[in-house]
């Protein structure tokens, strides 16, 4: 289900005006770091968009490999981490990306903040925007009463 943001959460501090924020929780008694894992452990389906995401995005020099000795939930680096919260992401030309996962009582949540530095991330925030919410609700789903 889409939900607010936990107060709590270190995205708060990123957040200014024309970020994009959004939140989705679901049910589930899984450690927050065995959650977090699951939740990046995408289907085949979205391992073939982010080939294709980056062989797009490559000639325009936009990120498409992060460095393999950072500790990562699946392939976004870890940028934080504690008992109620995980953010990981990156930074590149077109915008800043976080995903914070963490726990809200009895639920995970995961959010996503994106901070668009010109038009082009402007534009790849609206393309990849159907394409998020699909996978976001998928990958909650596969925690969801665990």
């Amino acid at each position: 289900m889409k939900t607010t943001l936990p107060p709590h959460s270190h995205l708060h501090a990123l957040f200014n005006p024309g970020d994009f924020l959004d939140c989705y929780a679901v049910n589930s008694t899984l450690e927050l770091r065995h959650a977090a894992n699951e939740l990046m452990s995408f289907p085949w389906w979205v391992r073939g968009l982010m080939i294709l995401r980056n062989a797009l995005v490559r000639p325009f020099g936009l990120t498409t490999e992060t460095d393999e000795t950072v500790d990562k939930v699946g392939l976004f680096p870890i940028e934080s981490e504690s008992a109620t919260e995980i953010v990981a992401g990156f930074d590149d030309k077109h915008l800043n990306f976080r995903l914070g996962i963490g726990r809200d009582g009895e639920r995970i949540y995961l959010a996503t903040w994106v901070q668009p530095h010109n038009v082009g991330g402007r534009l790849y925030l609206g393309l990849v925007m159907p394409f998020h919410v699909i996978i976001i609700r998928s990958s909650l789903k596969r925690i969801r009463d665990r």
